[in-house]
């Protein structure tokens, strides 16, 4: 193999490395790329898991990913989890703020008893004011749903945030236990947002 030809082997080596690493970098899911790190409260989380939120067995509501201080795979753990955590949501049909707050507070009766929703009811009125207030989810927005330690719950839709800051963990995890509870609103993504095989 002369000079010429082992550049080009080490060259095309090199691109494939590459290609491969820029390939790890991301994980798809209907056509959605996540990346394997996000950057929330000063602190880099790793890309727990991600799945499709289906309905009806073929409605693609939206794309969702879990990111966490350290992989868990356990519900309990990672919301006894300390440190900042965040859900990521890309929409990927349209869907109208009624029918959005309806799957919200069912998702949260389903998995937290009357006591436990009691201590955040207060939350959950401000949280549902700030759906109430647009007309709803256009396919293609992206909805983060943040817990900053020390400073709360923070949602912000493409972007921007949404109202104030949520200050109980409680509700956060109230919340979380919508898709990872033990009566999840979606029973194939749970696994996914745990890391698991659907």
């Amino acid at each position: 193999m002369n000079h010429s030809s082992r550049f080009k082997t080490w060259l095309t080596l090199g691109c494939l490395v590459a290609a491969f690493s820029q390939a790890a970098a991301a994980v798809e899911v209907g056509g959605i790329k996540f990346d394997d790190t996000a950057r929330v409260a000063n602190k880099d989380l790793k890309l727990n898991g991600a799945g499709l939120r289906v309905k009806l067995a073929f409605f693609n509501l939206y794309a969702e990913a879990l990111y966490l201080p350290e992989k868990k795979s356990d519900p309990a753990a990672i919301l006894a989890m300390p440190g900042p955590k965040r859900v990521m949501l890309v929409m990927r049909r349209e869907i109208d703020a009624d029918t959005f707050g309806d799957a919200f507070l069912k998702g949260l009766n389903d998995n937290s008893n009357k006591a436990e929703l009691s201590k955040i009811v207060g939350q959950t009125g401000a949280f549902g004011e700030l759906f109430a207030a647009m007309p709803g989810l256009k396919k293609g927005d992206i909805l983060l749903l943040d817990w900053l330690p020390g400073v709360g719950t923070q949602s912000s839709l493409n972007g921007k945030p949404m109202g104030g800051p949520l200050p109980d963990v409680a509700f956060f995890n109230a919340v979380l236990k919508i898709w990872i509870g033990d009566k999840p609103v979606d029973s194939s993504l749970k696994p996914q947002l745990l890391g698991e095989k659907s």
